[in-house]
Order: C-alpha cells, then sequence, then structure tokens
C-alpha cells in the first residue's frame, strides 16, 4: 500500500475513529474545474447543486471559480446558503410544505429566491407567500421530457401556468426548468421550440433555460437555447458515476473510511459503516459501495453499524483491524447521513468541515 495513503489512516483514525468521512479537496478542487470548463465550453452557465455536499465553503469554492449561483432542493437548504452570504439561488422542487409553513415567504423577504413550479396549486401557494414578503417571486415552471418525475408533460400545460404567472403581480416568470433522461434530449428540444414559439405570443423571451444532472454532462450543448446547467454529483462523485461512466476511481472526492472489525468466518467479515453510514441506497447497483483495496469484495447486506462483507470472490481477504476505503453508491445520501467531512490535501489532514445544510426535511 502507498505510504501516504497508510499514514492518512492511521492519522483519520486516531483523530477520528472509524467510520469517518473523508474528501479530498486535491480531487475537489479538479472536479470543480472540470465541471466549470464543461460548461464554458458549451456556452451556458454552471449553476451547481448543493443538495451534494450541502456545505457553504464548498458551494463558495464553486462559485469562485465560476459557478453562477447556486440550485437548492430544500428552503432549509437555501436558508443555509442564504445565512452564508449566498444570494443566486434557484430552488429546483416544488416547496408547498415551505410555502404553507411561512418558512418561504421568511426567506423571500431577505433573499430574491427563484422556485419551480407544475401546478396551479403550488403558484397559488407561491402567490401567497410572496404577498406576505412584500416581494414578488420569481417562478420557473418544471418541465417533464423523460425522466417521469416533477414537471408539466406538453408545452400546452406550461404555457397555461406561465398565463396564470402574467396574471399575477406578485408572480414573475423568469423561464423553464429540465431534467431530461439521457435519451430524452430531441424530445427536450422539441419542447423547448414549442414553449419558445408560445411564449413569444405571450410577449416573453424564454428567460432562464436550466438543464441538469452530471450524468447529462454527455449531453451539455446539445439543447439549442439552454442558458444554464445543474449538477450535484460531480463535486465528489460516486459508484454510480463511475457505472455511468462519467468518472473514475480518481474522480472520486469522497470515501468512508472503515474498520473491518469482524472475521467470523472464512469468506466473510464485517465492517464498521452500515446503513447509518454508507446508507441503503443502491442506486441500482449490486452491493453498497466500491472498497478499493479489496474491489472483490461486496458489501451484501446491512445492518445499522454494520456492513456484511461477501469475500467468496476475493483472493485478498482484509483482517480484523485493517482499514478500508469505501466509495458510496450514492453520495449524495452519504453526505446527509454525517455532520463533518474531514478534509485532506496531498494526502494530509488540514480541516474538518460542517455539513451546515444536512438534515433539511422542508
Amino acid at each position: 500500500m502507498n505510504r501516504n495513503i497508510s499514514a492518512l489512516k492511521t492519522s483519520i483514525i486516531e483523530n477520528f475513529g472509524t467510520p469517518c468521512a473523508v474528501i479530498d479537496l486535491d480531487v475537489v478542487d479538479r472536479n470543480i474545474k472540470r465541471a466549470q470548463t464543461l460548461c464554458d465550453n458549451a456556452g451556458v452557465k454552471n449553476r451547481p447543486h448543493i443538495k451534494t455536499h450541502k456545505s457553504p465553503l464548498l458551494a463558495k469554492m464553486q462559485i469562485a471559480a465560476g459557478a453562477q449561483g447556486i440550485t437548492c432542493q430544500k428552503l432549509g437548504e437555501a436558508e443555509v446558503m442564504a445565512n452564508n452570504g449566498i444570494t443566486d439561488i434557484v430552488i429546483a422542487t416544488n416547496l408547498i410544505g415551505a410555502a404553507r409553513s411561512g418558512r418561504l415567504a421568511s426567506l423571500q423577504r431577505r433573499v430574491p429566491l427563484k422556485v419551480c413550479s407544475d401546478s396551479l396549486f403550488s403558484l397559488a401557494a407561491y402567490s401567497d407567500a410572496a404577498r406576505e414578503a412584500e416581494r414578488p417571486l420569481d417562478v420557473m415552471i418544471e418541465c417533464d421530457t423523460g425522466q417521469k418525475r416533477a414537471g408539466v408533460e406538453t408545452p400546452r400545460e406550461a404555457l397555461a401556468l406561465v398565463q396564470i404567472i402574467k396574471n399575477d403581480p406578485m408572480l414573475n416568470f423568469v423561464g423553464m426548468l429540465f431534467y431530461p433522461s439521457k435519451d430524452s434530449w430531441p424530445e427536450t428540444q422539441i419542447f423547448l421550440d414549442e414553449m419558445v414559439k408560445g411564449l413569444t405570443s405571450l410577449g416573453y423571451q424564454p428567460g432562464i433555460v436550466s438543464t441538469g444532472g452530471t450524468p447529462n454532462f454527455a449531453n451539455i450543448g446539445k439543447l439549442l437555447g439552454a442558458t444554464e446547467h445543474r449538477a450535484g454529483t460531480c463535486i465528489f462523485n460516486d459508484r454510480m458515476m463511475i457505472e455511468d461512466g462519467f468518472a473514475t476511481q480518481e474522480n472520486c472526492a469522497f470515501g468512508v473510511y472503515s474498520s473491518v472489525v469482524s472475521r467470523g468466518g472464512a469468506q466473510r467479515g464485517i465492517l464498521d459503516a452500515g446503513s447509518k453510514t454508507l446508507t441503503s441506497d443502491t442506486g441500482g447497483l449490486q452491493g453498497f459501495g466500491l472498497i478499493l483495496e479489496h474491489p472483490d469484495a461486496r458489501i451484501h447486506k446491512f445492518a445499522e453499524e454494520h456492513g456484511f462483507l461477501d469475500l467468496s470472490e476475493c483472493a485478498n481477504k482484509p483482517l480484523v483491524g485493517d482499514i478500508v476505503r469505501v466509495i458510496p453508491n450514492h453520495v449524495c445520501v452519504a453526505v446527509n447521513m454525517v455532520d463533518q467531512l474531514v478534509a485532506v490535501r496531498g494526502g494530509q489532514i488540514i480541516d474538518v468541515i460542517p455539513i451546515e445544510a444536512r438534515g433539511m426535511l422542508v
């Protein structure tokens, strides 16, 4: 094993114990630069999604590298970012709970937000929040072109919502939000082109045309008229992004350092990282993470504090007391499980970064 890695493992367990969530800032820097370069080369603005890292410090690193602003998934995340001086914020989900609880109005009173809608119900809730905040609210229409998640499915539905916004003095139409599947960009272009025609008839320009997703960097620049891209996972990457082809192991900045705490049988073992650390979200993959030192080992089952190892295909089996590094299947969920990230550069621990926006349900 590389001496630097061995020394770092010793430093991690002696200073923090295991399991321990660690990020390599050298890799983070490269990943931030890569995402910014991909956006710059495609002629679109970079609006990174902070749901992956949930850290104002890391968001400011992205903005310093050229990002337009940020994307949040929850109103609570936006509150944390605004408290740290970040004010250009898109919130990319329908905020019905936040609007009806009064929190949207409270934040809108402080910071001019951009929110998304795909229904009359959320527009009505936004109008009430904007009136309470005494500041008109910028609204993007969320459009579905293949994910079958949130979003209106036709330009006609989208334009009907734009007309509602036009007639409401407390709402401003500012653009459209897309999250195409990797193979539905041609359909997205058709949708956008029809929307542009309809918006012209209403006296509007398209405004912001926002696309999303780290896997969709493969398509960035292909949607004519797109103005910005929202990607989150790319700052750290994970096993899903390796499987997707966007990342390699060397691009993965986040890892969980975990100890082998039991070898109760010849073909099995136990890690001290279970569902409360690596999460039970498989991301559609087999097992629950990639062990860098033992790629043929499989984390096949979880208890809360235990990762169950199947070592039957592993020629070089780990020993009790060994410290291994695990790349999670889905890094966004894994980050949300911890309070802090131990940050390293050049194989040395340099900082502890609090995850200030973790656990935000609303």
